[in-house]
C-alpha cells in the first residue's frame, strides 16, 4: 500500500512540475518546478527498487544541478524578478501564497515519502516484507561490483572527472596580466 501510494504521488509530481517546467515563462520558477520533477523521479527509482539510482539522483541532479542552475540564474541577474504588481505600488517581494505553499508541501510530501522508503529499504532493522518491499536493496550489489568486478572502470571514472575538475578550475582563474 505504502508503495502504491508514492508512486502515485511521484508520477503526478513528475508529470505535473514537467508540464510546469514546459508552461512557465519565468526562468526562476522553471528551476523550481525542475527540482520538483526530478524529486519525483527519484520517488519513481524508489518504488522500483532501485535504491542507488533514487539516492544518485537526489544527491546529483537535485542537490548538485538544480541548486547550481539557480545560482547561475540568479547571479546573472537577467531581469529583476518583481512581478509588475510589486513595481507598480512598491510592495516588498512576498514569500509566497496559498498555491505555492500548498505546491511546496506537496513535494515535501513526495520527498519525505521517498527518504522514508529509501531509509527502510536499506535499514537492517526492518524486515523486507513488513512495508511491501517486493524488491531486494541494490546498494550492497552495487557496492559490491564496483569494488571487486568493476574497480578498472570505476578508477578510470574517477581519474576523467579529476582532470576535468582541474581543468575547470585552470581556465575558471583569473589572468594575470
Amino acid at each position: 500500500m505504502f508503495v502504491q501510494i508514492l508512486f502515485i504521488l511521484s508520477a503526478l509530481l513528475t508529470v505535473g512540475c514537467a508540464i510546469a517546467v514546459a508552461v512557465t515563462k519565468n526562468i526562476m520558477h522553471s528551476c523550481i518546478f525542475l527540482l520538483g520533477s526530478l524529486i519525483g523521479i527519484a520517488g519513481l527509482y524508489a518504488t522500483l527498487g532501485a535504491d542507488f539510482v533514487a539516492v544518485t539522483q537526489i544527491m546529483v541532479y537535485v542537490g548538485g544541478i538544480v541548486i547550481l542552475m539557480l545560482f547561475a540564474v540568479m547571479l546573472t541577474g537577467g531581469k529583476d524578478f518583481a512581478s509588475r504588481a510589486q513595481n507598480l505600488l512598491g510592495l516588498a517581494p512576498s514569500m509566497g501564497n496559498k498555491w505555492t505553499y500548498a505546491a511546496g508541501l506537496f513535494v515535501g510530501l513526495v520527498f519525505f515519502l521517498t527518504n522514508l522508503k529509501l531509509i527502510l529499504n536499506i535499514s537492517e532493522f526492518f524486515p523486507d516484507k513488513k512495508f511491501g518491499n517486493e524488491f531486494p536493496s541494490t546498494v550492497t550489489q552495487i557496492g559490491h561490483l564496483l569494488v571487486k568486478d568493476h574497480v578498472l572502470a570505476f578508477e578510470l571514472s574517477s581519474v576523467l572527472l579529476l582532470g576535468a575538475l582541474v581543468g575547470a578550475a585552470i581556465i575558471a582563474r583569473p589572468r594575470k596580466q
